[in-house]
């Protein structure tokens, strides 16, 4: 009987991490029919881009607002996590916040369909906006305090202040051929070099 225990603990941590990696494929594939088709496609177009059965999405998230906010959640931390790799692999602390500032934009701008439904009225939405603003200030933040300690920015800027900035340029970007966000969105960013 222990025999049969013991193998089993050495098995649970695998499939516990299949089972993550089969969640986030899962996420990732929601995303981009999201994108592509809006939030409200349906849910066999999703198993069909993540290769597997409507029940396991129905497993996993048994209404589509459990499956939407999974989702805005996965892109959030994706966004979050991007930040300190970016600051350990780029030339130079401004050139990472410049990169980490567009993959907010796409973020912003992708998934405003997301956006969108997170002004209904669900309760499970309420707490997505202060999830964004508790796992991506402090990346902003830390981006920034590494650009204007190396002195290549100012340093009178907060994190709040920059992406509500870039935020409130990406309004209506998708809808709008002429207007070009990631356009200003560079020019807001080339802005902030400290001028020697």
């Amino acid at each position: 009987m222990n025999d049969g225990d013991e193998g089993a603990g050495h098995a649970a941590p695998a499939k516990r991490k299949d089972a993550r990696r089969n969640k986030e494929t899962l996420l990732d594939a929601a995303a981009a029919v999201f994108v592509a088709s809006g939030v409200e496609a349906p849910v066999r177009d999703i198993a069909a881009e993540a290769g597997v059965g409507l029940g396991t999405i129905y497993r996993h998230f048994p209404t589509r607002a459990d499956l939407i906010i999974a989702v805005y959640r996965h892109q959030v931390d994706a966004c979050a996590e991007a930040g300190p790799a970016l600051l350990a692999t780029s030339a130079t602390p401004y050139a990472a916040l410049g990169q980490w500032i567009n993959r907010f934009v796409d973020f912003l701008v992708t998934k405003h369909g997301l956006a969108a439904v997170l002004q209904s009225d669900n309760a499970g939405f309420d707490a997505l906006h202060a999830y964004f603003l508790d796992r991506l200030l402090p990346v902003c933040t830390q981006l920034l305090e590494a650009a204007a300690a190396a002195g290549e920015i100012r340093s009178d800027l907060e994190a709040y202040e920059l992406m509500r900035g870039v935020g409130n340029l990406c309004i209506g970007a998708e809808s709008d051929p002429r207007y070009d966000a990631r356009r200003l969105v560079a020019l807001l960013i080339a802005g902030l070099r400290q001028s020697h």
